[in-house]
């Protein structure tokens, strides 16, 4: 089963609860699927070394300049404006989107398309299956990457009972990539105002996967006025709410440390385990039918 943990925004809590629950569990294959920002594994405290290999995402426009007879057109029909022509005409790598419209009117077939790395993936396999990768800078691939990171993962543990799996916050590609076969997700929200407008919009992102959806609100007594609109929102979509994790500087404190908020005596870890319980009940009762 494959469990998704996700957010609706940055800073909610969303690795520390992923991190939680790879503890709690003693899950030995997890993934970390946020490509542009990984750091599951700076609490994982990762000791062998990964297994790494580039990725390469779209091609990206090469021109020879060689047979090169600056007739413009390349730069006159690139709707990315990612030719230059200064001395020699050249492509911007970043600007480049792979479309094939320069080579398809290069008249003398200057334009080629060569494989650009886009990212490096990273596999874990001493201690458990750990997969994970690193967006490279102004790559668009993300999505792409991150269905790359999912495959590792299934590949390398393919009787696993359980993965879980740290997504990215947003909805975008990498978020709809993540989602694309998990079994369950569990959205961390937090009692903010910005807080609860992400929430939704994730709820509606899932929803279009007909995945099991389940919301946990962290920090919540640093709201509880926004805590109780969340459990609202919940039971009129008839959405299970796992539970609430209050703000606790103690977890904060472990997390600085490298710790999961589980691995010490505080409020945050205490109301984590509950959070899990909940959680792996609803996974596993509703692969039941129950």
């Amino acid at each position: 089963k494959q469990l998704l943990i996700l957010s609706g925004k940055g800073g909610t809590g969303k690795t520390t609860i992923a991190s939680a629950f790879i503890k709690l569990s003693n899950a030995n294959v997890y993934a970390d699927c946020d490509v542009d920002a990984p750091n599951l594994h700076l609490v994982m405290n990762q000791a062998s070394e990964a297994k790494r290999s580039d990725y390469y995402g779209l091609p990206k426009a090469e021109i020879d300049l060689q047979l090169c007879v600056q007739c413009d057109l390349c730069r006159q029909n690139c709707r990315f404006d990612a030719i230059e022509a200064d001395l020699d005409y050249k492509v911007d790598y970043y600007a480049c989107e792979g479309c094939g419209t320069c080579e398809a009117v290069c008249p003398v077939g200057a334009v080629s398309f060569k494989p650009a790395r886009a990212g490096e993936l990273m596999l874990y396999l001493k201690d458990s299956v750990f997969s994970t990768a690193e967006l490279k800078m102004g790559s668009g691939s993300s999505g792409m990457l991150v269905t790359e990171v999912k495959k590792q993962m299934k590949s390398a543990a393919k009787d696993a009972g359980l993965a879980i799996i740290d997504g990215s916050p947003g909805i975008g590609c990498p978020v709809i990539a993540a989602l694309t076969g998990v079994d369950m997700v569990l959205i961390v929200a937090e009692p903010t105002i910005s807080g609860i407008s992400d929430m939704r919009r994730i709820v509606q992102t899932a929803q279009k996967f007909h995945t099991r959806i389940a919301v946990c609100i962290n920090k919540y007594d640093t709201n509880i006025e926004k805590t109780k609109k969340i459990e609202s929102f919940c039971e009129e979509l008839y959405l299970p709410c796992a539970g609430r994790i209050p703000y606790d500087a103690d977890a904060v404190q472990a997390i600085n440390q490298g710790q999961s908020i589980v691995e010490m005596d505080c409020a945050a870890g205490r109301a984590a385990k509950v959070v899990f319980d909940e959680t792996i009940k609803l996974l596993f009762n509703d692969s039941l039918g129950l």
